[in-house]
């Protein structure tokens, strides 16, 4: 068996740490947690990651990028309009059902912001602007960049991430 790189070191902790993140906060979470969830030492994350909010900002980053492609793939070949709301909205509605985390890093990267930037530290409301617009572009053009269409989505999505982060369906919001 090959020696892990570098990059799939990484990868490794940014998958733990999007668990541990998601499930107790940026406060809550510690360097030790995410390094006992990867099966390793804290010293192992270092050389990897500076320190704590690296590693928070790279799962929050991730988990922002990972629900782009979502919208993308389910949107593949299919025309704008009700159908492409439609199809997106069960894709998203697939991924926080089969990958709660993601969901859930992505609430606790936007609870977290307003903390950090009180403090004078705006990387992770960077890490969140960037991800939404991308995400929001993405969706918009899908649904024929029809602003009003788009905001619809995203409030309908909202109230499906409301529900499941409380525990209900997210089937419930639609």
């Amino acid at each position: 068996m090959g020696a892990i790189s570098a990059q799939e070191r990484r990868e490794s902790v940014i998958r733990a740490a999007i668990a541990e993140f998601a499930i107790t906060g940026y406060r809550g979470t510690t360097t030790a947690a995410i390094a006992e969830r990867v099966g390793v030492t804290r010293p192992y994350l270092f050389p990897l990651f500076p320190d704590k909010e690296a590693i928070f900002v790279a799962a929050l980053a991730r988990s922002m990028e990972d629900t782009r492609p979502a919208f993308e793939r389910a949107v593949d070949g299919v025309e704008g309009g009700e159908r492409a709301r439609q199809v997106m909205a069960d894709a998203y509605a697939r991924l926080i059902s089969t990958r709660p985390e993601t969901l859930l890093m992505r609430m606790q990267g936007y609870v977290t912001v307003a903390a950090a930037e009180a403090q004078g530290d705006d990387l992770i409301g960077e890490v969140v602007r960037v991800g939404w617009v991308r995400i929001w572009e993405t969706v918009h053009l899908s649904l024929g960049a029809d602003a009003d269409r788009t905001a619809s989505f995203f409030a309908r999505g909202m109230l499906g991430n409301t529900l499941a982060a409380s525990g209900l369906p997210a089937a419930a919001g639609r």
